[in-house]
């Protein structure tokens, strides 16, 4: 076996320290990139969770606020709940 020129080695050697080098930052460029990118997504999730609450909760207080003509509250969860009041109104319904 010929031996190698002292040139052609060094030329490997740059060749493969710049190449580690540049798998180096390169990584390092996509994990950063990925990680704003995952925070990104997580906020956005945080944001419509809170958006969905916001709307359960503005329904509530509107289905709260808007008694019905009759005046009979049906809301179970509401203190002045009453199920007689709630049975009659549906059997007036009925009829």
């Amino acid at each position: 076996m010929a031996p190698v020129s002292p040139l052609v080695n060094v030329s490997r050697y740059a060749a493969l320290a710049l190449g580690i080098s540049y798998g180096f930052v390169h990584r390092r460029s996509l994990e950063k990139s990925e990680g704003q990118k995952r925070i990104e997504k997580e906020y956005q999730r945080k944001e419509d969770l809170i958006e969905e609450a916001k709307a359960a909760y503005a329904k509530k207080k509107l289905s709260e606020t808007v008694a019905p003509a009759t005046g009979v509250i049906t809301d179970p969860e509401h203190p002045d709940f009453d199920l007689e009041k709630v049975v009659e109104q549906f059997e007036k319904n009925e009829n």
